[in-house]
């Protein structure tokens, strides 16, 4: 992929970062459930590699706070910590694992299920550092049950999305 449509590319995930979290962000809760930044940072990361899905999850809650005011800080750093981590590791196991199975779908869910738990283990030490709190069990387990319906729908829907657009990109 060239340089010009790498670049337009990330700056188009990265954008999609910043305006999905509108959708619900009338409702603070039903948001931190659907975690809707988490899909274009994934995604991202899927077609324009690792290190490009590394700066869009790190720039999108961070410019989110800037623009927005949300979300707020520790939490925006701790976000921007978590989504590196997805957009780092899902872009990189993806490239390195494919070379493996050769098949996208097993290398999607590989990829997807590692960086998911990494990114969680991020936020929860990230949390303990900036929030005080004591327990990462009790930290890392509130993030998994409280945004089941979105890694639920993760699951789903970046698969899905990743063949349609893969379809379309060529």
């Amino acid at each position: 992929m060239n340089k010009t449509k790498q670049l337009t590319l990330t700056a188009m995930f990265l954008a999609l970062a910043l305006l999905l979290p509108m959708v619900t962000g009338q409702i603070p809760e039903f948001g931190k459930m659907l975690t809707p930044m988490h899909f274009p940072v994934i995604l991202g990361s899927l077609f324009v590699g690792p290190i490009y899905g590394l700066v869009i999850g790190i720039l999108a809650p961070l410019l989110r706070q800037l623009i927005f005011g949300m979300p707020q800080f520790p939490m925006s750093l701790m976000m921007a910590l978590e989504l590196g981590v997805y957009g780092l590791l899902s872009g990189l196991l993806f490239k390195s694992i494919i070379k493996v199975y050769k098949k996208d779908i097993i290398t999607l869910y590989i990829s997807l299920l590692i960086a998911m738990i990494m990114g969680r283990v991020v936020f929860t030490v990230a949390a303990l550092i900036f929030t005080g709190a004591n327990n990462f069990f009790i930290v890392f387990t509130g993030l998994f049950t409280g945004s089941i319906p979105g890694i639920i729908l993760q699951l789903i829907l970046i698969p899905i999305l990743y063949l349609r657009l893969k379809k379309v990109a060529r």
